[in-house]
């Protein structure tokens, strides 16, 4: 089943979190608060009986500069145990119709690895294409 993460996913999801992006400050505690009280983030998760297979995180950004918000996908992560079922698709496809009802969302854009082939077959089965923008960063310490 493909559905909005609850408080109550916070443990699973914060293992599966742990798995796809190494120890952090995800606990469980703070995925609970997280999913209870962060408006700009929707977390959408695959249930296969008790288990989470899965999650995608979509972010909301609003500006003055545009009429619409966009939603930014940031994480998705199926366990490699279910990977070949159409799960992260499946979890896109939910997260983008959920924001189309609920957001008014202009656009979905994401960001990928370049040899992270899998995924890029992924999100081209979806619909979304490859732009001409360049993805900078830069760590701030504190």
């Amino acid at each position: 089943m493909i559905r909005l993460a609850a408080a109550g996913d916070a443990e699973q999801l914060a293992a599966l979190n742990e798995a796809f992006n190494g120890p952090g400050e995800a606990t469980p505690e703070h995925v609970a608060e997280s999913l209870r009280n962060n408006r700009q983030e929707i977390v959408v998760v695959a249930e296969e009986g008790a288990e989470l297979a899965g999650f995608v995180c979509v972010q909301i950004k609003r500006s003055f500069c545009y009429e619409n918000p966009t939603a930014e996908i940031t994480e998705v992560y199926v366990k490699p145990a279910f990977r070949g079922r159409g799960i992260a698709g499946r979890m896109i496809a939910f997260a983008e119709a959920y924001c189309a009802r609920n957001g008014s969302i202009s656009e979905f854009v994401l960001l990928t690895g370049e040899d992270n082939r899998a995924a890029q077959s992924v999100y081209r089965r979806l619909g979304y294409a490859q732009d001409r923008e360049l993805h900078f960063t830069k760590r701030l310490r504190g």
